[in-house]
């Protein structure tokens, strides 16, 4: 990797066969695989400016709560990474950081540690942050592949998580090497996993978005929050056409770079459907001005994954620095609006759409 984040090989050794973890890190930070002519559709909102907030800027507060639970901040470091002993450092990292200052913890899937044992504890992120919301993950196509509710709790209590998000990738399974594409039945079976959970459960995409439809589709089945995973960030396809050797794969894979739909569009369309539903907007998301954002569209929380990996695997520092730039630009947002708290963020009537 070159730039910023050249000194950090050492905690990304070479990955054996089938350590496609390390692969997805090493290619996120390393290669261009960020969607292609589609963005976020962040850029097409703008806050007007209130030049008497009447507000004191050191008064804002960030706290809010998301299903229950009370959060220092609206933000969220969404799935990334985890399964060997170089990604379970950044899992570490993540969880030290994100309960010093306050932020909902997304870890990656957690399906190679409920297959191997041995990987368990690069997923034992709860020792580090007792008390933020932690979000266990598993690909959703794994309930057509063996996986049940047991495998699902066992992910649950291998993190020691608070709830459960069921991640969608269908074109990542396309085009990865060794991916599972028989997404048939699949609703059903995530009704089930909702029925015999003891935690709320939720849905994610993985960068192409969730609409409207789809998610009162999932709402009807009993999903308790849904993370929309917009386009406008890392594309999967792109990721995946790095590490094919499948000829046809890695061209196609071009076709799709700016597949998906963007994450202000998923936002106001899911919250649209439902008042009710815990709502997490991610997807490229670059900057505190994109958490306040997607937050005054609706969202309860605002994810970020790619931009923090580079931090996260340079230093503690690093990642704890970034964070903290994005709690800043968030609360410099709520000022110039005049937004105390989160609350008044989230009625605000000073987020337009441009006109052009």
């Amino acid at each position: 990797m070159d730039g910023k984040f050249a000194g950090t090989r050492s905690l990304l050794p070479e990955a054996p066969t089938g350590e496609r973890k390390i692969e997805h890190v090493r290619l996120c930070l390393d290669e261009e695989v960020g969607s292609v002519g589609i963005t976020s559709g962040l850029e097409k909102y703008h806050f007007r400016h209130n030049a008497l907030p009447e507000t004191d800027f050191d008064a804002i507060s960030l706290e809010t709560s998301f299903l229950g639970i009370a959060v220092r901040t609206p933000l969220l470091i969404s799935s990334m990474t985890g399964g060997s002993k170089a990604t379970g450092a950044i899992n570490e990292r993540l969880a030290v950081v994100a309960e010093e200052r306050g932020w909902a913890l997304g870890v990656g899937s957690v399906r190679a540690a409920v297959e191997r044992e041995e990987l368990a504890d690069t997923f034992h992120v709860r020792k580090y942050a007792p008390t933020i919301p932690v979000i266990a993950n598993l690909g959703a196509v794994q309930l057509n592949y063996g996986f049940g509710a047991e495998e699902c709790r066992r992910a649950v209590d291998i993190t020691g998580a608070d709830m459960l998000v069921l991640h969608l990738n269908g074109l990542q399974e396309v085009f990865q090497p060794e991916g599972n594409t028989d997404f048939s039945g699949l609703l059903s079976r995530i009704e089930q996993v909702c029925q015999q959970l003891h935690v709320p459960v939720g849905v994610k995409e993985v960068g192409w978005g969730i609409d409207g439809e789809t998610a009162l589709r999932l709402l009807r089945a009993g999903v308790d929050f849904i993370d929309v995973a917009g386009a406008g960030g890392t594309s999967w396809s792109q990721v995946e056409k790095f590490r094919s050797k499948d000829v046809i794969r890695r061209a196609a894979a071009e076709a799709f770079a700016g597949w998906g739909i963007p994450t202000a569009e998923c936002v106001a369309e899911v919250r649209k459907a439902s008042r009710q539903v815990g709502l997490i907007g991610s997807g490229g998301l670059k900057n505190g001005v994109d958490a306040s954002k997607v937050l005054a569209l609706g969202a309860d929380l605002a994810g970020y994954g790619r931009s923090l990996l580079g931090p996260a695997v340079e230093s503690e520092e690093s990642l704890h620095a970034a964070l903290a730039q994005v709690e800043f630009e968030l609360r410099t947002t709520m000022f110039g609006i005049g937004a105390g708290n989160i609350a008044a963020l989230r009625e605000t009537t000073r987020l337009v759409r441009n006109m052009l």
